[in-house]
């Protein structure tokens, strides 16, 4: 008999941001899936855990044993629904089994961080992967909320939308370490960030 599987967003990073039925899934649970950070922050003696790295297939194994015996509570960081393990998850269960719990993410807290309504906000995210020419396409008035990594980062991006026709002038917020004690936002322009030093895996907001 499968049990469920619980996926429970963690928000952007601090404790602070969990939800209380993210956090009570996450306390009482017998098996624990999360990266390495979560693990440290969340994860209690007693409870059998795995550490989500780079072999995708190994932690679907690993939950696809455990549910026959128990429930399995899987931590992601910020929402479940954006680029996440539910993804995997979806095709490799079924969707009976699934409950998920959201999270705040760090775009919404990158927005909230600014005073700035996202409800006209084109989102994407630069983690692992390069969006279409299309979800980045220049119009006048357009707000931009963008993921970024290690690669493609503040420089790289403002260059990208520059060549894209986004006006240099165009305002850029790089919010870095949201919801953190050394948390960040530098208040700048696409074309003085493409040129300046730059800052990775955070959110970029893009205001035309």
């Amino acid at each position: 008999m499968e049990h469920q599987i619980i996926v429970a967003g963690i928000g952007p990073g601090h404790p602070d941001f969990v939800l209380p039925a993210a956090r009570a899934a996450i306390e009482s649970a017998q098996v624990l899936v999360g990266g390495s950070r979560a693990l440290e922050d969340f994860a209690h003696s007693g409870q059998e855990t795995m550490t989500i790295r780079g072999d995708i297939d190994a932690v679907l194994s690993f939950i696809k044993e455990k549910i026959q015996k128990t429930q399995v509570v899987v931590m992601v960081s910020g929402d479940p629904g954006y680029y996440s393990l539910l993804d995997a998850l979806r095709r490799e269960f079924s969707l009976h089994t699934l409950v998920v719990i959201p999270g705040v993410s760090s775009l919404q807290m990158a927005f909230s961080r600014l005073a700035l309504p996202w409800h006209g906000a084109r989102l994407a995210s630069f983690h692992g992967r390069v969006p279409q020419a299309a979800e980045l396409a220049y119009q006048e008035g357009a707000l931009l909320g963008l993921l970024t990594d290690r690669v493609n980062n503040s420089r790289t991006i403002s260059a990208q939308l520059i060549a894209l026709g986004w006006p240099p002038d165009a305002e850029l917020h790089i919010c870095s370490r949201l919801s953190y004690e050394d948390e960040a936002i530098v208040h700048t322009t696409l074309g003085e960030a493409s040129s300046a030093p730059e800052i990775s895996h955070g959110v970029l907001v893009v205001k035309a």
